[in-house]
């Protein structure tokens, strides 16, 4: 008798799981579900930049001449946080790439907007103007102090991007500022670092 309901006990158990698979797999076929991922969609920041160029202490930097596969995902300037000018891009390799600047001291600046990166001691040629390398956990740098304003060039992407990015970067480009505005990609030659 105990074998008996010990087979009963089991073959309850199995009729169990058979109706909750059927049931897992009816939700499954019925929940629609999108395996495209949600395209990026590109931010027009030309009035944000002549905004920021008009109102900063320093000359806004915005990238001119990147292919159309680098993609502006946010822009901000805010005056009353020491005049901090913010520029997100989509890499065409689908990396972070920002252009941060600021009149806030250059050290803890850089370290904030690098998600906490920290002076590497060495330094790298872009376009002819030396930036320092800076690398953390999450964000590789490359900053760069000019007067009263730090430029950083931060995000997950490869110092390589990091620094077509730094190259592209131009104080009153014509044609900055929206995601129609892609050229032929910004030349890197003489890069190089040390």
């Amino acid at each position: 008798m105990a074998s008996t309901r010990g087979k009963q006990t089991v073959r309850d158990l199995f009729l169990s799981m058979a109706v909750i698979g059927v049931v897992v797999a009816g939700i499954y076929l019925f929940i629609p579900h999108d395996d495209e991922p949600i395209p990026v969609k590109a931010v027009d920041y030309r009035v944000e930049l002549l905004t920021a160029r008009r109102a900063a202490p320093y000359p806004v930097l915005a990238p001119a001449g990147l292919a159309e596969t680098w993609k502006p995902t946010s822009v901000s300037y805010k005056r009353e946080s020491d005049n901090a000018w913010h520029l997100g891009y989509l890499a065409p390799d689908g990396q972070y790439v920002a252009v941060e600047q600021s009149t806030g001291a250059p050290e803890k600046y850089a370290a904030e907007v690098s998600r906490q990166a920290a002076d590497t001691g060495k330094t790298q040629q872009v376009a002819g103007e030396t930036w320092q390398r800076w690398e953390g956990p999450k964000y590789d740098a490359l900053v760069r102090t000019d007067g009263d304003a730090t430029t950083v060039v931060t995000g997950t992407a490869s110092f390589e991007r990091l620094a077509e990015m730094a190259a592209a970067l131009e104080a009153d480009a014509q044609e900055a500022g929206g995601p129609e505005s892609g050229k032929p990609e910004a030349e890197t030659a003489g890069v190089a670092a040390s």
